[in-house]
C-alpha cells in the first residue's frame, strides 16, 4: 500500500502579527506577517546538526547524535523523545522508506508500521538500525486499533501507485474508500493526532478525511493535513538547478493544490531573489506541475514516486513533531482548509505548532506577478471539482461508496 503525492516547507520567520483562531472547529483566519524572511526548506540541517548540507538523512542523524550527547535542543528546548507515530501503508513503495526515515528522528520514541501484508519483515529490519524510537508492527484491519492508540502522527501513505498511464484521478474510487476506512479508524481511536495525507489524489482525499471526521464529531482542521511538500522540494531543486544556485539557500513556495495545474510555484517570491525569463517562467512551471509524470514514465511502469515522496513527506513529519515538541518557528507548504482563496481547502505555507496548525500565510497570495495571478485564476475550477468529488463521495452511502 503506497502512493506518490505531494510537498511543503518551513523557515524561519522573525516578525509577525497572528491571531490564531481560538475555536478548534473553525475555519482558520489568514494571517498577515508582516516580515517573512527566507524560509529555506532544510535549513533545519545547519541549526540542529550544524552542517550546511541540504540533506534530510544528515539533518535526522545529527539530531540523533545531538540527542545521545546533550539533553538541549539547538532552538533550546529538551529533547523529548516521546512522541509516537503510525504509518499506515508502511510495506508499500512509501511506507518502507518513509518508516525508515522517521525511525532516524530523535523525536520518536515509538513507530507503529500497519499494513495489509508484508509489515512484520518491515519492523523487523528497521528495529535492527540503532536509533531511539521501538518499532511494532500490525497487520489488517483488527489490528488497526491497536496500532493507533495514543499515537501522535498519523501518517497515510497507504494507496495503489500510479501506472504509466494512469491519472491521479484514475486512482480515486480505490484509495478513496483506503482514506475513508483508515480515518475512520483514526476518529474512533486517536481523534487528536495530527493526521498527515498522502493517498493521492490529495486535493479530494483531503477533503474526504474532513467530512470523515465531521461525522465522527472529532474534526479538528488544525490538526488535517494534505502533504504536498514533495512539490517544494522539487520546485527547489529544479530552480537551483537552472539558475546554478546553493541548494540550501532555495526557497520556492508551492500553492494551490497537489494535482497538474492545481500546483503553482510562485517563482516571483523564491529566496533568494531571482530573474527569470517567461520561458524560464513556464518551463519550470510546467516541470514542476508534471514532476511526477516524469518519474513514472521513467520507471516505464515499475513504480511511482516513491524515493522523494518518502523524504517529503518525513520532512513534513520532522516538523510537525519540532512544532510539537515545543519549537516555535516551524513553516511549511500544506494543503488545508483555508479562507485565503473562496475555496475550502488550499495549499499554501502555513505555521505548525503544538496544536496544529496556527495561522495561513496570507502573504503568499500578495503582489503575484500576471502570469501567476492569470495561473491561480485557471486553477480554481479544476481545484473547486476535486475538492467537490472528495466531499461528495465521502458522504455517499456505504453501498454505493465502495462501487
Amino acid at each position: 500500500m503506497a502512493v506518490a503525492t505531494s510537498a511543503s516547507l518551513f523557515s524561519t520567520v522573525s516578525s509577525y502579527s497572528s491571531k490564531p483562531s481560538s475555536l478548534p472547529h473553525s475555519r482558520l483566519q489568514a494571517v498577515k506577517f508582516n516580515s517573512i524572511p527566507s524560509f529555506t526548506g532544510l535549513r533545519s540541517t545547519s541549526l540542529i546538526s550544524g552542517s550546511d548540507s541540504s540533506s534530510l538523512t544528515k539533518t535526522l542523524r545529527g539530531s540523533v547524535a545531538k540527542a545521545q550527547t546533550s539533553d538541549k535542543k539547538p532552538y533550546g528546548f529538551k529533547i523529548n523523545a516521546s512522541y509516537k507515530v503510525a504509518v499506515l501503508g508502511a510495506a508499500g513503495g512509501i511506507g518502507q522508506p518513509l518508516s525508515l526515515l522517521i525511525k532516524m528522528s530523535p523525536l520518536v520514541s515509538t513507530l507503529h508500521l500497519y499494513d495489509i501484508a508484508n509489515v512484520k519483515g518491515v519492523a523487523a529490519d528497521l528495529s535492527h538500525c540503532n536509533t531511539p524510537s521501538q518499532v511494532r508492527d500490525f497487520t489488517g484491519p483488527s489490528e488497526l486499533a491497536d496500532c493507533l492508540k495514543d499515537v501522535n502522527v498519523v501518517v497515510i501513505p497507504a494507496g495503489v501507485p500510479r501506472k504509466p498511464g494512469m491519472t491521479r484521478d484514475d486512482l480515486f474510487n480505490i484509495n478513496a474508500n483506503i482514506v475513508k476506512t483508515l480515518v475512520e479508524a483514526v476518529a474512533d481511536n486517536c481523534p487528536n493526532a495530527f493526521i498527515h495525507i498522502i493517498s493521492n489524489p490529495v486535493n479530494s482525499t483531503v477533503p474526504i478525511a474532513a467530512e470523515v471526521l465531521k461525522k465522527k464529531g472529532v474534526y479538528d482542521p488544525k490538526k488535517l493535513f494534505g502533504v504536498t511538500t514533495l512539490d517544494v522540494v522539487r520546485a527547489n531543486t529544479f530552480v537551483s538547478q537552472k539558475k546554478n544556485l546553493k541548494l540550501i539557500d532555495v526557497d520556492v513556495p508551492v500553492i494551490g493544490g497537489h494535482a497538474g495545474i492545481t500546483i503553482l510555484p510562485l517563482l516571483s517570491k523564491t529566496k533568494p531573489s531571482v530573474n527569470f525569463t517567461d520561458e524560464e517562467i513556464q518551463e519550470l512551471t510546467v516541470r514542476i506541475q508534471n514532476a511526477g509524470t516524469e518519474v513514472v514514465d521513467a520507471k516505464a511502469g515499475a513504480g511511482s514516486a516513491t524515493l522523494s515522496m518518502a523524504y517529503a513527506a518525513a520532512r513534513f513529519v520532522e516538523s510537525s513533531l519540532r512544532a510539537l515538541d515545543g519549537d516555535g518557528d516551524v513553516y511549511e507548504c500544506s494543503f488545508v482548509e483555508s479562507t485565503l482563496t473562496d475555496l475550502p481547502f488550499f495549499a499554501s505555507r502555513i505555521k505548525l505548532g503544538k496544536n496544529g496548525l496556527e495561522a495561513v500565510i496570507e502573504s503568499d497570495l500578495q503582489g503575484l506577478t500576471e502570469y501567476e495571478q492569470k495561473a491561480l485564476e485557471a486553477l480554481k475550477p479544476e481545484l473547486k471539482a476535486s475538492i467537490e468529488k472528495g466531499v461528495a463521495f465521502a458522504n455517499k452511502p456505504a453501498a454505493a461508496a465502495a462501487n
